[in-house]
């Protein structure tokens, strides 16, 4: 394989995994928001009670991705194998 196609292959990599790092981010940030402040999701969660447990699943699966992204970031720079294959 050309040095150049290895070249853009980890520069999208790379932006691969920021975009997934700041999809992260963003679902922690609103998972924070509905947690602390659930005035605003009152009629929401009073027809499905279900759903307040919704502000927990979005901070997990945003720490989640976050957590994915960052490793997928430093493996893609470094061109760990270890660090992307997580």
């Amino acid at each position: 394989i050309p040095m150049g196609v290895l070249s853009c292959m980890k520069y999208l990599m790379f932006i691969f995994n920021v975009l997934v790092f700041a999809g992260g981010t963003c679902l922690v940030g609103v998972g924070v928001w509905v947690a602390v402040d659930p005035a605003g999701f009152q009629d929401i969660m009073a027809a499905k009670p279900v759903l307040s447990m919704g502000a927990y699943l979005l901070l997990a699966v945003g720490i989640a991705l976050s957590l994915l992204g960052f490793l997928g970031c430093c493996g893609a720079l470094r061109r760990s194998r270890t660090l992307l294959l997580v």
